[in-house]
């Protein structure tokens, strides 16, 4: 609509300026066009002011889980979820960051939720490692069967070997375990590993370690150190292992056993997370960290 001005300068005339044209909504800086236009589309009831309030939500849920504040990310996440738990972006989000702080049973509903809306297998790993965390190893074992049989990319099927492997090692598989991943060529010496065989050896070095073979776990994690010396605890590995040929001197550790895993959600009044809940190895990523980067969801 013309909006009209009077202006009462001597000899004037009234006249008619346009008004700057409404411009519809706008991308969202660092959330892509396409997932805020699902939010707002799956929101059609609400009010044009609450939509958009959606939209910045999964903004700021984005760019928390990229700064690291997995806490605030799942906030945001859980908020959205009631709401839109029909955008996969959202479930995705939601997810990963409560696999981040070690809430399994939130990350297991959120990403069982985001595969089935999308039938995507990124996200299979974290959600076998949420699963194994929560001790429902039948379910981890189901999804890494199913999941060989898609013939997923090379990093991906690494990551969900990983986790069955440990879930195996939790049930006091360790030889089962072990061949796994050695049958895969996890152990495999290559002159410029990729950060996917420093994981894989590592986890191999672990399990060859809590199964007493001491000089095949020194002989892997030495292999990790001398590409990365920073790399997860390795330094403190080999400490515990001692030099090669210490025999039982250089044993500081026992085989791990299993631990049952702690319900990390947090509880009233905003309490902490109880710690070390997971049995995966200290010091190790955990699964899908290298395939969550940037927007979750983003296609």
């Amino acid at each position: 609509m013309d909006e009209w001005v009077r202006i009462d300068a001597p000899g004037a005339r009234a006249t008619a300026r346009k008004a700057p044209p409404r411009r519809g909504p706008e991308k969202v800086p660092g959330l892509p066009a396409d997932v805020a236009t699902e939010i707002r589309r799956a929101a059609i009831t609400a009010t044009a002011h609450h939509r958009e309030v959606l939209v910045g939500r999964m903004e700021k849920a984005v760019a928390a889980y990229e700064r690291g504040r997995y806490s605030e990310a799942a906030r945001y996440g859980n908020e959205l979820t009631r709401e839109v738990g029909s955008i996969a972006a959202v479930r995705r989000i939601a997810g990963f960051s409560a696999y981040r702080l070690g809430r399994w049973r939130d990350a297991a509903r959120h990403l069982e939720a985001y595969i089935e809306l999308t039938d995507e297998p990124d996200a299979v790993p974290a959600l076998m490692d949420a699963l194994r965390a929560l001790g429902r190893h039948a379910k981890v074992a189901s999804a890494w069967t199913e999941l060989r049989h898609r013939s997923p990319d090379a990093d991906l099927l690494a990551e969900a070997r990983m986790v069955a492997a440990g879930s195996l090692a939790d049930r006091g598989q360790l030889h089962e375990a072990i061949e796994l991943l050695a049958s895969s060529g996890a152990a495999r010496a290559l002159r410029n590993p990729s950060d996917r065989h420093l994981r894989q050896w590592y986890a191999l070095a672990d399990l060859y370690e809590r199964a007493g073979d001491l000089p095949r776990a020194r002989e892997l994690f030495q292999r990790v150190g001398r590409v990365d010396p920073d790399a997860y605890d390795v330094a403190e590995r080999l400490d515990a292992l001692g030099p090669r040929g210490a025999g039982a001197r250089g044993r500081t550790r026992r085989p791990r056993q299993p631990r049952q895993p702690v319900d990390r959600t947090e509880g009233a009044r905003g309490r902490a997370p109880a710690p070390e809940a997971s049995p995966r190895a200290p010091g190790r990523p955990k699964a899908g960290e290298n395939l969550a980067g940037g927007l979750p969801g983003a296609k």
